[in-house]
């Protein structure tokens, strides 16, 4: 890579960073609100807005990290793969903010709790499934598990499609009375799946 290049991808990856950083710099903005005047900034019920927050922008993180190989395909962004890393442990901090907005708020750190919610609560079940499924690929995203991993590296981080999916579950089973922007969800999912199994079909065509 020449000079010019790994200008071009120094500044890709600082407005990557800014860009995904904005929706935790105006949370910021309305938490300092609604500590100067309460219910001015996240409302009458602020946990539950901070919680829901938090959950609705770590969905929107994790299907824009799953839709990383089909855009560098699509659009022949061969920049954006390399930053599919960043992208994926920006998702990993927002689920990491939502689950101990969760476990602080609304479960007080209390370990009974919690295990009732994981047991008879289904969307709490899908949610933890999809939180465990990152931290696995989170975990094992540097290049020493690369290299540990071998050819394992690639089965492990195919655990996107696991979180993507339980996150969506997570989210139609939270909210009983799902809208149009569940809808725009799942209807993405269900795009970036059909664009990875004709990608599989094209080039088991071509071989």
């Amino acid at each position: 890579m020449n000079g010019a290049s790994l200008l071009t991808a120094r500044r890709r990856k600082t407005i990557l960073w800014i860009v995904l950083s904005m929706p935790l710099l105006w949370l910021a903005a309305l938490v300092i609100q609604e500590l100067r005047q309460p219910n001015s900034g996240l409302g009458p019920e602020p946990t539950e807005a901070l919680l829901h927050y938090l959950g609705e922008w770590s969905l929107i993180l994790l299907l824009l990290a799953f839709s990383v190989s089909p855009l560098r395909r699509r659009l022949n962004w061969a920049w954006l793969g390399q930053h599919r890393r960043l992208i994926g442990l920006f998702a990993f901090a927002y689920v990491c903010l939502h689950v101990l907005v969760y476990a602080g708020l609304y479960a007080q750190f209390q370990l009974t709790e919690l295990l009732d919610d994981f047991v008879h609560r289904p969307y709490i079940t899908a949610g933890i499934g999809a939180f465990i499924a990152l931290s696995l690929m989170a975990l094992t995203s540097t290049r020493g598990w690369r290299r540990r991993l071998k050819e394992n590296w690639r089965r492990v981080h195919r655990l996107i499609y696991v979180a993507s999916f339980l996150a969506l579950v997570h989210l139609l089973w939270l909210r009983k009375d799902p809208g149009l922007a569940e809808a725009i969800y799942l209807l993405i999912f269900f795009v970036l799946i059909i664009e990875r199994m004709f990608s599989h079909w094209q080039r088991r065509r071509s071989i």
